[in-house]
């Protein structure tokens, strides 16, 4: 939807450079984390280093031996096992873990920012069902209440973990008008839709039911996504908490609700059935697409299914206020995506704000105006609504990427 062109300047903290990638980050600021020490019914562990175990470190050690193996930490993380074993003996210690958890803390992208850890929002056992909570370090209890900044992240539904919300969220954290949230949901090897939406609103209700331990406004709640977690947001958000289907029951917060108050979009897919209507680096029908993966069989063999797995489905004018940013040369998901969803939304005369990216490809943004006007909308939606509308003026962004097209 055509807004009126702002004047006023966002900007954040340090300068735009947000990277979307799979970032090895390791717990930080244990001493903060929410879940609760194992009992040990007063019988000794074993243990004999003079490491005070972490917080972390004792929810891991399943067997309360006092040492980790590879097989007892959560799978994202087994890939750092060596790294972290220092010593090589095929343990990590207490003290090698707090090594390692002091070098993370140091990390000046979360200079200033404390974070919760791989709470899981489910109440099970499975590491995709956690979430991170980011905070400013100084944010005490009983501090005004914060709106909070939800992160999904992308990965075709197929790869990725929460560990990428760092980036995004550790500038706008450090603003302290902001709580981060970084989610992780299950991917297709191992559930297809609807779990990813079912996960997604399960992280929304704890977030709701445990706002205050945090210092979270849970009336005031944004979702930000990149590709197929663009996707998710705007699930998230064009769905509210009318579809007992995609609601599913996941955790034990069924009694809050999963509304958001706005969306920003990042290229994600809209309309899963018209994606190879433009050509580009992969087929989306065929059965090993992302898409079909995640529907389960290919999308065109399903095509009522994959109807309600599109966000576009959903546009209602019961949709809370959606920036989407999306790059001209994106030839995995094409722009068209957030076109469709644009004029769609505009027809129910919505607040759709919809900004091209000239010469960016998929989620490839250089230039800090994109940032400013993410915080502005952020600004806008969840804190004075008497910011003005974000322009939707096409942003420059650096050279184009090579042109590469499905065969």
């Amino acid at each position: 939807m055509k807004l009126a062109k702002s004047t006023s300047v966002f900007s954040c903290s340090v300068p735009f450079a947000i990277v979307m990638a799979t970032l090895i980050l390791t717990p930080v600021n244990d001493a903060n984390a929410q879940t609760k020490t194992p009992e040990k019914n007063g019988k000794s562990n074993g243990r004999t280093s003079q490491q005070e175990p972490t917080q972390r470190f004792l929810r891991f050690d399943k067997n309360n031996d006092g040492k980790l193996t590879r097989d007892e930490l959560p799978q994202p993380l087994q890939r750092n096992f060596n790294r972290v074993d220092t010593n090589g003996d095929g343990f990590i210690s207490p003290a090698e873990d707090a090594k390692i958890g002091n070098r993370t803390a140091t990390d000046d992208r979360l200079k200033g920012i404390s974070v919760d850890r791989d709470i899981n929002y489910a109440e099970d056992n499975n590491p995709r069902h956690t979430l991170d909570v980011y905070r400013a370090s100084d944010a005490k209890q009983g501090d005004k209440k914060l709106p909070v900044i939800v992160f999904i992240h992308g990965g075709g539904w197929q790869k990725g973990n929460k560990n990428s919300g760092a980036n995004v969220l550790a500038p706008i954290v450090r603003t302290k008008k902001y709580v981060g949230v970084s989610i992780g949901y299950r991917l297709t090897d191992e559930a297809i839709w609807p779990a990813q939406i079912h996960d997604c609103k399960a992280a929304i209700r704890w977030i709701k039911a445990n706002a205050d331990q945090f210092g979270i406004d849970p009336e005031k709640i944004g979702v930000w996504g990149t590709s197929a977690g663009g996707h998710l947001v705007l699930m998230v958000g064009m769905t509210g908490d009318a579809d007992e289907i995609l609601e599913g029951a996941v955790g034990k917060h069924l009694d809050q609700s999963s509304r958001v108050n706005c969306v920003v979009n990042w290229f994600g897919p809209t309309d899963l059935l018209s994606m190879n209507d433009v050509p580009g680096t992969i087929d989306h029908d065929a059965p090993n697409s992302p898409e079909s993966k995640l529907i389960g069989k290919p999308i065109q063999e399903a095509k009522a299914l994959t109807r309600k797995a599109s966000p576009i489905h959903y546009a209602s004018k019961d949709d809370p206020p959606i920036l989407t940013m999306h790059g001209d040369q994106d030839r995995l998901v094409p722009i068209g995506q957030a076109i469709k969803l644009d004029e769609a939304l505009d027809q129910l005369k919505l607040e759709s704000t919809f900004i091209k990216i000239k010469n960016a490809g998929h989620g490839r943004f250089q230039n800090d105006d994109v940032q400013k006007r993410v915080m502005q909308f952020f600004q806008r939606h969840l804190i004075d609504p008497k910011t003005p509308p974000v322009s939707e003026d096409t942003i420059q962004s650096g050279k184009p990427p090579a042109s590469r097209s499905r065969k």
